[in-house]
């Protein structure tokens, strides 16, 4: 008989079967336009054409004579019943010394639009059709304003405000670093060099788009919110606050499958806060699906970033110091998250795992008639790590040095740790150089020029890229709060307010509970996405297995020890005598023992439970070594990626 353990066959580490799959691979996810209500209404949005334009009036009349329509809303009516506007940029000042600014998100527009596709009202009827149909009824007479849509324009003497009562485009700008000394290492330096980065803007485009559906509760009128999210705690607190202006409790916000994230899902975007206030005044259930159309112009966007960086290097190829100016296209109707991006976030790993010792960093945010940027797939680090691997690719060529020497004569040594970037982040630990060899080995470096001369005796062309990388995890939200459940009929529930959105992480929280318990994986339950259940930052900034899986193997820690003083008391021997074993705790040195699910059926409630909150000390740094390799036809044009090797340290 195998004396491995359940935790060594079926804990964290080992290949297991994911437990999302089977559902999902069977077409029986639950998402939230799967669920459907009785009575349930539908809801439309008419949205802007133009970038910008005043809106001189707005006719809704045929609309709402329309046949099944339940009612028009506009943003003025909304502001009357008390639907507040939502944040803008805070934290951050303008050069002027002013805090800064953005133009107003409101749910619904008022008397102006921002971009095209902002929401100018919303038509709720019996069925999409009768919705759709309403909303081609109702009159905007719109008065078109000049625009700005990229930076160039926005930053133009001249150029057309997009708040009217800002003297320029700039919402925000940060300075980091030392001017004057990096100048003078510039001076000094053997060698300059220098790139233009455009980090184009991205549209998300989740297999999911958003979603929402909300109902009153007929008894209370409790508002209750189904929705497509990754922060199911924070939009509950924005509807509640924003739109029902009453308490947290007074929402609920339930998420089942979310068919895709990437940080577009965060928070609370304004047509949540219309189908909300739709549902509680009309006191019946609503819903709104996004179309693809209205997901390209209307949630945050990614990136869009303009940088002039420099590196100043001796003659050794050892950087003395970096200097970036870049602009970032913030949109019109600008979040915080959006603006702290490429201002503050962005810029804490620009110095990546290089020993750089002084930075100039001028950071401007600029309004323009676009959407909002916000978080998307890295969030500021991508676009930092492509520009300090630019500039390092570009300093090999100056300095003659193989573009992974000159990597590596920057690189951090282990012994510098913990290890304080210019940005004033600390580094807990990393062996950069260890993972730039195994990188170079795995992807045989060394024997590129053979393999290119190979290409080239078939009349195609052979290159080779290069990247390390630096990345921060836990979104500065370090707490995690995790209630765990030992039940008398054999189950194990443990509940997180992180949120799954394909990632796997009821996979990863059974097994690291698994490695605790050493029960089998179909024994313990994993329960997210109810704020009724629990609450905290939710999944964004790369923290859910940081700090919601640190939490669930923590908190399980909590119940053994627990469990243990309360088998010592069963079995009548001190706690420090017990053993615990893939669920059963035996008193040392003999066949004495409890089961776990028996301990729990002796207490009260037939069941151990255990709530506790998890901190981290800090964020982590994971880092990696990404090599790509491709063959070009030069008749064609057409490119082949021959080969792709990575190295991480997670």
């Amino acid at each position: 008989m195998s004396t491995e353990s359940i935790a060594q066959r079926f804990g964290s580490g080992q290949a297991v079967r994911r437990v999302e799959d089977d559902s999902l691979l069977l077409g029986q996810g639950q998402f939230t336009d799967d669920f459907r209500l009785p009575s349930e209404a539908t809801l439309t949005f008419l949205r802007s054409p133009y970038a910008a334009a005043v809106i001189r009036s707005i006719d809704t009349t045929a609309a709402r004579a329309a046949p099944g329509v339940l009612a028009v809303l506009t943003g003025a009516e909304l502001r009357d019943a008390g639907v507040k506007v939502q944040p803008g940029v805070g934290g951050f000042m303008r050069p002027d010394g002013q805090p800064g600014t953005a133009a107003p998100r409101w749910p619904l527009a008022i008397d102006r639009v921002y971009s095209v596709g902002e929401a100018v009202c919303a038509v709720i009827a019996e069925s999409r059709e009768a919705s759709r149909d309403a909303i081609d009824l109702i009159e905007v007479d719109f008065d078109p304003q000049p625009a700005v849509t990229t930076v160039a324009a926005a930053l133009a003497d001249g150029a057309p405000r997009v708040v009217a009562d800002l003297p320029d485009n700039v919402c925000a700008e940060t300075r980091y670093g030392d001017a004057k000394a990096a100048a003078a290492a510039f001076d000094r330096a053997a060698h300059v060099v220098a790139v233009d980065i455009v980090n184009q803007r991205l549209a998300p485009a989740s297999i999911e788009p958003r979603t929402v559906l909300a109902w009153p509760d007929e008894g209370d009128g409790r508002l209750t919110l189904r929705i497509s999210t990754q922060m199911p705690t924070a939009v509950r607190n924005a509807v509640a606050d924003g739109v029902v202006g009453g308490k947290p409790e007074d929402v609920r916000v339930v998420v089942a499958d979310v068919g895709g994230g990437f940080g577009m899902k965060t928070g609370i975007y304004p047509e949540d806060a219309v189908v909300a206030h739709a549902a509680r005044t009309l006191k019946r259930p609503v819903k709104w699906v996004a179309e693809r159309s209205e997901e390209l112009l209307s949630a945050v966007h990614g990136r869009d970033l303009e940088s002039h960086a420099e590196l100043a290097l001796d003659q050794g190829g050892r950087v003395l110091a970096l200097r970036v100016r870049s602009h970032a296209n913030i949109g019109s109707t600008a979040i915080g998250a959006g603006a702290a991006i490429q201002l503050l976030i962005g810029p804490w790993v620009i110095t990546s795992i290089y020993d750089i010792p002084l930075i100039d960093l001028h950071l401007t945010a600029v309004l323009t008639n676009t959407a909002a940027t916000g978080p998307y797939r890295g969030a500021g680090r991508p676009e930092s790590i492509f520009l300090i691997e630019r500039l390092m690719d570009e300093a090999a060529t100056a300095t003659g040095l193989d573009r992974s020497e000159v990597r590596r004569r920057n690189m951090i040594k282990p012994q510098q740790m913990p290890y304080k970037n210019a940005m004033d982040q600390t580094y807990d630990s990393g062996k950069f150089e260890s993972i730039l060899d195994q990188g170079l080995e795995f992807a045989d470096w060394k024997g590129f020029d053979a393999r290119a001369a190979q290409s080239k005796a078939h009349g195609k062309l052979r290159g080779l890229g290069l990247a390390t990388f630096l990345e921060w995890t836990g979104g500065n939200a370090l707490e995690e709060r995790v209630k765990v459940t030992v039940a008398a009929d054999g189950a194990i529930e443990i509940v997180s307010a992180t949120q799954q959105m394909g990632q796997g992480l009821a996979t990863t929280y059974k097994q690291l509970a698994v490695d605790v318990f050493g029960v089998p994986m179909d024994k313990i339950r994993i329960i997210q996405g109810d704020t009724d259940r629990a609450n905290g930052f939710g999944s964004a900034g790369s923290r859910s297995l940081f700090t919601g899986g640190a939490a669930v193997k923590r908190t399980s820690e909590e119940v053994i020890d627990q469990a243990k003083n309360l088998a010592g008391d069963a079995l009548e021997v001190a706690a420090s005598d017990i053993e615990y074993r893939d669920a059963v705790f035996t008193v040392a040195g003999t066949d004495q023992s409890v089961g776990l699910f028996e301990l729990a059926a002796k207490q009260p409630g037939q069941a151990i439970v255990v709530e506790s909150l998890t901190s981290a000390q800090a964020p982590s740094w994971p880092n990696g070594c990404h090599v790509c390799e491709v063959e070009i036809d030069p008749d064609t044009g057409h490119v082949q990626v021959v080969a792709y090797s990575s190295v991480n340290d997670v």
